[in-house]
């Protein structure tokens, strides 16, 4: 491994950011896997369950405009200090209901919508918050990997973790460790040394400035074609996971430790894929391994879809996961160096429509159309759409052409 793969960890911000985020998103993973593992094993339904990814994530979509205005508006550092400390009450929330009450499933949907709409402004503060604490700008494209491989690792502890303390201990023991898992980051916000905040005057209506990151994607196709890449893979494809517990429990004929294995599966694949693109060089072409990635990706589902031994299963999750979290972090990657910094927060901001809002709808559609054709058709099914989706932007993803502005990060 070369050693500029850890480059922007010379910076002392961005150690504090990378080290806060690690302990909080293992928590954030452990989360998911029980809120996901707890509507299943309560319900039995296929439906229900595609609906609580729905739940968790539409929100996402419905408010990230906001969220990238927010970002671009006001100070970003602070806006992150916020979501952070609401995501803390909202875990502390689950927490209480779980470990305390005579709760219905309905509270959990309830507290995944809450949850949903803080990501939404969330995501792009703290996706942009990475450009204000690296200094030496050409090792943003290194940060940005490396804070990919963060959450990726997270994905490998997190799942594992929670499927452990969901058998010996229930969900409400997960959701209390991701409450506290939030000290870390905050506390990790607060050490730092940011440069004080300038505000800028804005004289637009919030309205008027989502309009202009619409039009400046639709201007700049470099952008615009990638976030549409990410919208359809989101939709059609990514939501094949809303299906693990399925796997786990009815075809592995396992236990929440299974659901937790297969995750960490996917997580110690993407977490490869991360290490990867950390590790490339500054200007490197990434569409052509979008490419590439999208192709692993729909070979992987569609082996994944039909097999019965576990262990080959987890083998092939982990390629799946290599491609889907590469082909995620290659889309931001993209996103973050080729937009201008005052439209930065914005395109963020399709981005996480793209990715966080088309996934609930995918979920949606991937949990009711299993209840007709099964788990396995369903997630074949998908595998096939992969392999349309990469065939209808070939041209563009093998085009070796890209503007001066591309992949540099410049700004």
């Amino acid at each position: 491994m070369r050693i500029t793969t850890f480059n922007s960890l010379r910076n002392r911000n961005y150690r504090l950011y990378f080290a806060g985020q690690s302990v909080s998103l293992i928590g954030t993973w452990m989360q998911r896997t029980a809120v996901y593992w707890l509507v299943f094993d309560q319900t039995q339904s296929n439906f229900m369950l595609g609906l609580v990814v729905f739940a968790t994530q539409f929100p996402s979509f419905l408010f990230s405009p906001l969220g990238g205005v927010i970002t671009d508006r006001y100070n970003r550092y602070k806006v992150t200090l916020i979501t952070q400390t609401c995501s803390m009450v909202q875990a502390s929330l689950l927490t209480f209901v779980v470990l305390f009450t005579n709760y219905s499933i309905w509270e959990i949907f309830i507290l995944s919508v809450m949850m949903g709409i803080v990501n939404a402004f969330d995501l792009p503060a703290r996706q942009s918050l990475v450009n204000e604490v690296v200094d030496d700008k050409k090792n943003l494209s290194n940060a940005i990997a490396l804070n990919s491989s963060m959450g990726k690792l997270a994905w490998l502890i997190g799942p594992a973790i929670s499927g452990i303390i969901l058998e010996k201990f229930g969900a409400g023991v997960c959701f209390f460790v991701n409450a506290l898992s939030y000290l870390a980051v905050i506390t990790s916000l607060l050490s730092m040394r940011i440069t004080p905040y300038v505000p800028q005057p804005h004289t637009k209506k919030i309205m008027k400035e989502f309009k202009e990151g619409f039009q400046y994607l639709k201007n700049n196709p470099e952008l615009g074609k990638v976030v549409l890449i990410l919208a359809c893979i989101s939709l059609f494809v990514l939501p094949f996971n809303t299906l693990l517990p399925v796997y786990a429990k009815n075809i592995f004929h396992g236990t929440a430790s299974t659901y937790g294995y297969l995750n960490s599966s996917i997580g110690l694949g993407a977490l490869a894929g991360a290490i990867l693109l950390a590790s490339l060089k500054s200007g490197t072409n990434l569409k052509i391994f979008l490419f590439v990635n999208l192709l692993i990706l729909s070979g992987a589902l569609l082996i994944f879809s039909h097999i019965n031994y576990l262990p080959i299963a987890l083998i092939t999750a982990s390629f799946a996961g290599f491609a889907m979290m590469s082909q995620t972090t290659i889309c931001n990657t993209i996103i973050q160096t080729g937009a201008s910094i005052e439209m930065r927060g914005r395109a963020l901001s399709f981005f996480a429509m793209a990715f966080f809002g088309m996934q609930p709808i995918g979920g949606l559609m991937t949990g009711s159309i299993s209840v007709y054709i099964g788990a396995k058709n369903t997630i074949l099914l998908q595998g096939v759409a992969a392999i349309i989706i990469t065939l209808f932007f070939a041209a563009f993803l093998l085009n070796k052409k890209k503007k001066k502005k591309g992949l540099e990060a410049e700004h």
